[in-house]
């Protein structure tokens, strides 16, 4: 009889681990979205949507809203593009394709707040080395940090720099897995490079490239390590994401309840996003059985 509850014991400290970690703090959030308190005070009034009802008529809330979307938007195609066209090329088992992905991957298990600080001096107005390549064509400073209209594109770039690898790793291994007989057949058929590309290989990672997109898309919702370390949401709101506004409204100004609420929402956002990804894109992905 004890055999029957050996896997239930095995997992039962990562399910112990996840409840804690996990599903304890996502009750408390919710619980607390609906109360006020302050860190400090020993009361935690109930005052129902108050909190949802002041997060939605701030301004800020909306401009958070805007620049995550754009965020999004401009660096997740960018990425996926990008991984695949790369992952294309070192698919090969060659010697300089290994090297290549392991260039590539380590900037995704490095540091963030390290990767910040160091894309902090390269842009730096005065003595950053994107301004002195741009010297050396005579051209003039750029103040990439503290332009509205620029921030927040540098953001992108440094992130995309940093996630590239991970996603050419996942390309890889999904291009790996396409049969061989089928670029065989193509080429048989006299199918032009890019006519296979399109024909037999970008059908068959589809489950690959949903699974990019679920991922990169919940971690461009998620950015706040470089925003913190290099902008501070700055200049002018220009960078301020949601969960930067998240960590202001309630670790800054110690508002724990409308902090609380603004995690619920970004929570349900991003599962409707996940709903309508898996309705739009889900059903143009076919699995191998």
């Amino acid at each position: 009889m004890f055999r029957k509850f050996t896997p239930y014991l095995l997992v039962a400290p990562l399910i112990a681990f996840i409840a804690v970690f996990t599903y304890v703090p996502i009750v408390s959030s919710i619980n607390l979205s609906f109360r006020s308190w302050n860190f400090m005070s020993p009361d935690m009034p109930f005052v129902g949507l108050e909190n949802y009802t002041r997060l939605l008529g701030s301004s800020d809330f909306w401009n958070s809203l805007r620049v995550t979307t754009i965020f999004a938007v401009v660096s997740v195609p960018i990425r996926l593009v990008l991984a695949l066209l790369i992952a294309s090329y070192l698919k090969r088992e060659a010697l300089s394709s290994r090297t290549l992905r392991g260039a590539l991957f380590l900037p995704s298990v490095t540091s963030t707040v390290s990767i910040a600080v160091v894309f902090s001096w390269v842009f730096s107005t005065d003595y950053g080395m994107a301004n002195a390549v741009l010297g050396w064509f005579g051209l003039g400073k750029v103040h990439w940090m503290q332009d509205p209209q620029l921030a927040l594109f540098v953001l992108i770039f440094i992130n995309t720099w940093k996630q590239l690898g991970y996603d050419v790793v996942i390309y890889i291994a999904g291009l790996q897995a396409v049969p061989q007989e089928l670029y065989d057949a193509a080429a048989m058929d006299g199918g032009k490079r890019f006519q296979v590309f399109r024909r037999v290989t970008v059908p068959l990672i589809m489950p690959t490239t949903y699974f990019l997109l679920v991922i990169s898309v919940i971690e461009a919702f998620q950015v706040f390590t470089i925003i913190n370390v290099m902008t501070h949401g700055g200049p002018a709101g220009a960078t301020d994401m949601l969960v930067h506004l998240l960590y202001r409204t309630g670790f800054v100004l110690f508002d724990i309840g409308t902090g609380s609420a603004l995690a619920v929402l970004l929570f349900v956002l991003l599962i409707a996003l996940a709903l309508i990804k898996s309705r739009v894109i889900g059903r143009r992905v076919h699995y191998e059985s």
